[in-house]
């Protein structure tokens, strides 16, 4: 599955978080309860973080992702740590994969730039999400941030 690497700005980008933001506000599990948070395009542009779209064979962007820096004690232990955001893939590309690919890929980038440890937070209504986090090696961690959306932080820590 190919990927491409894109500011936050870019119209497929903004297509697929427009979707995403969509979805959550209309499937939240309190009424009125999501908030939604634009990102920013500095926390997602290199050398801080990257953005990524996932391509079907037509070339068609079907998911996206976003990895960037957070600060090393975030934890509570020197270590360097990435968080990942905005994981989502649209209908198009659901039960093909494109979830676990657009993971394994920002796990991949984000390790290449020297990571230690990947983050991220999501809420538990999210059953596929919070089962493809438990499956590819994700464990449940104590919060992190105060993100108000989210119910479940995971961290992986990478070899």
């Amino acid at each position: 599955m190919p990927f491409e690497s894109v500011p936050v700005t870019d119209e497929r980008a903004q297509q697929l978080l427009s979707d995403y933001f969509a979805y959550r506000s209309a499937t939240f599990p309190v009424a009125d309860g999501y908030v939604v948070k634009l990102p920013d395009p500095t926390a997602f542009t290199p050398p801080a973080g990257e953005f990524l779209i996932a391509l079907d064979d037509g070339g068609v962007a079907i998911g996206c992702g976003g990895i960037r820096r957070l600060p090393d004690d975030v934890l509570g232990a020197p270590r360097v740590v990435w968080e990942v955001k905005h994981l989502w893939v649209a209908d198009a590309g659901r039960g093909r994969g494109t979830g676990r690919a657009l993971l394994a890929e920002l796990e991949r980038r984000a390790a290449a730039r020297g990571a230690t440890s990947i983050v991220l937070d999501t809420n538990a209504s999210l059953v596929a999400a919070n089962n493809l986090y438990t499956s590819s090696g994700y464990l449940s961690i104590p919060a992190y941030n105060d993100n108000g959306n989210a119910t479940t932080w995971f961290r992986k820590d990478l070899a």
